[in-house]
Order: structure tokens, then sequence, then C-alpha cells
């Protein structure tokens, strides 16, 4: 891949996405050590309720919301279950923003969904250079993560002083949607805290389907413009304010109440 010029230009933001939860102080510490290093900066949690060991949700959250921050923005994302392995440290900048992650597919989604990108991996003579020379083997966010997003963030470190482009970085976990013969096969990526069932689904992959409706655990609900378009308890499809096609059930969880977790099938046909 070419080393295209960089044009990102730090605004001080930095946000956090993991996998850790809030219960023990691993969130703390990564923003104890990025105001450490650069006081000046602005923390925004994104979420730490990634579901243990599951990047694809990470990418796919990440795809949806950087361009809600201001560009500058370094976004870093760490679920890692190869952490202290031979994995790569992933750089992707694209659109002015800046995102740092394992190379495990997690930003997959944000590749695809920039314009224009530059991939890299983070090199060894980098970490060396910001005094990174024995991180712990199990909590690279607070080692490594941390300490390259405060100074990308400060501005001391440049994009193309991370390390060389490459060409690719892993693929994502989760197949993008399948189009054909006026049917779209996906899949229920995430549930939401009001028990939403969000696909990876766009409104791009309805077109040319009439009247379309989204058939899941053998029922079928027809695509509405809003929850309040149906009676208390009653499902319906619509899609959401991020872009993507959820099935949910009025004032009620439409997880507990169809039985249905991440993974799940989706068909959408028409009417």
């Amino acid at each position: 891949m070419p080393d295209r010029p960089s044009t990102f230009a730090a605004s001080g933001v930095v946000t956090l996405t993991t996998d850790f939860g809030l219960k023990d102080p691993f969130v703390g510490v990564m923003k104890g050590q990025l105001a450490a290093r650069f006081p000046a900066v602005r923390i925004i949690d994104l979420t730490h309720e990634i579901p243990a060991h599951w990047p694809a949700e990470a990418g796919f959250w990440l795809a949806r919301s950087f361009r809600y921050f201001p560009a500058g923005t370094v976004h870093v994302a760490v679920v890692d279950p190869g952490v202290g392995s031979a994995r790569e440290i992933a750089a992707i900048e694209a659109d002015g923003h800046l995102f740092l992650a394992p190379d495990n597919g997690l930003l997959a989604p944000v590749a695809d969904a920039a314009a224009e990108v530059t991939l890299r991996h983070v090199a060894p003579g980098t970490l060396a250079r910001l005094g990174i020379h024995a991180p712990s083997a199990t909590f690279h966010g607070r080692d490594i993560f941390a300490p390259l997003a405060a100074a990308l963030a400060a501005g001391r470190l440049q994009p193309d002083e991370l390390g060389s482009p490459v060409d690719e970085l892993v693929p994502g976990w989760i197949d993008e949607p399948q189009v054909a013969a006026g049917q779209v096969n996906g899949t229920v990526v995430t549930i939401d805290h009001f028990g939403n069932l969000i696909t990876n689904i766009e409104p791009w992959h309805l077109r040319g389907i009439a009247h379309p409706v989204l058939r899941v655990a053998g029922r079928e609900f027809a695509l509405r413009r809003t929850y309040s378009d149906v009676r208390p308890g009653e499902y319906l499809a619509l899609v959401n304010s991020f872009g993507v096609v959820e099935i949910a059930q009025a004032e009620r969880s439409a997880a507990e109440g169809l039985g249905l977790a991440r993974g799940a099938p989706v068909v959408v046909v028409a009417k």
C-alpha cells in the first residue's frame, strides 16, 4: 500500500473501546496512563461493555461511531484475546481520524467504512522511542496502547512515524450481508441495552426489494419507521440511528422475547 502523506491533525481527544467492563481497575488505569503522559487529554468512553474476547462487535460500533467525533481524534480499541502473542498492533489513518487496536480483525469494519485509509503495523522501534521496553504480557492497553495514544493525541508522534504501511490487516470475523435474487442474508451482530437485535444489514442492501420484511426465528417482521408505529409488546424492524436494520419489541426486549443471541441469521425478502 502506498505511503500517503499524513493529513492527521491531533485534536487532543482519545476514545476508548474495550471489553474490560467497569468492575475492575483496568479502564481507570488506562486513563491514568493517558493523563500522566498527556495531562490535557480529553478522554471519551465509547463503550467498555463489548463481550469478552469478541473484537467483531468493537469494530462494528467503532465504524459506525467515529464520525460523531472531531477530526483528529485518536480511537483506541482493546479487545485482545491474543494479548502477549505475536499478533501485530494495527494503526489506521482514515478520514482525518486515527485508530489503534490489535490486528485481530477488529479494525476491518473501520477500513471498509472509510473513504481513504492508510494501514500500518506499529514498529518495535516506535515503542522503544516512547520508553516502552518491557510491557506486561497481559495488559497492553495500559503499557502500549495508552502511551501510543497519548503521544499521538498530543502531537508528539505522527502517524507516519508509527511504522511502514502494509497492504492489509487481519480480516473481520463477520461476513458482510449477501445480496442476491431479491433477498438479503445478514447477521445479528449485537444486542443493545434495550434488547434490540442489531444486524449488519444497511439500507442500501435493501434497494430493489419492494416492501421488505425480515425473517428470523420462524417469524416475519415488517420494516417500520419508529418504535411507536406498533403497540407495546409488538415486534417490528426498523433502520436505527446508526444506519443499520434492527429487530425490536416495543417497550420490551426482542432478544428475550425471541430467544435470540448474537450470530442469529436474518433474511430480508419482499412481501
